[in-house]
């Protein structure tokens, strides 16, 4: 399965943040109440100095924060000069009402980064 595309929800509102190459976004444990799409450019997730994933335009960062209002599980960093929509509690709500599928697909992405970042484990025999 393709990874969605979710700039494609936003229509008109696309009021980007420019990010140069090497900014950090945010850190790891910072409060964070907003995610961002990746509207161009290559951000990064990073834990400590290990690079979890690229996450290119169209892609997303910081759901988790902005779903459990728990501090930032990753560093976010511009890999290359990155424009990142923010799409705050109120955006997200109306997005979700108006476009069930975009909560579909933000689940689908954080599904995916759990399955990857938490394989399953081989089953065993029980003999």
């Amino acid at each position: 399965m393709s990874e969605p595309n979710l700039i494609n929800y936003l229509g008109h509102y696309k009021e980007p943040k420019r990010f140069q190459a090497g900014e950090v976004v945010f850190q790891r444990g910072q409060p964070g109440n907003m995610m961002y799409i990746v509207a161009s450019g290559t951000a990064e997730i990073r834990i400590g100095d290990t690079v979890m994933e690229l996450v290119h335009a169209g892609g997303m960062v910081g759901e988790m924060s902005l779903l459990d209002g728990a501090p930032r599980s990753a560093t976010i960093v511009a890999r290359t000069a990155c424009d990142l929509v923010p799409i705050d509690e109120r955006r997200f709500l109306f997005l979700v009402s108006q476009m069930p599928m975009f909560a579909l697909d933000v689940m689908r992405v954080m599904a995916r980064r759990l399955r990857t970042t938490n394989p399953t484990p081989k089953k065993r025999s029980l003999s």
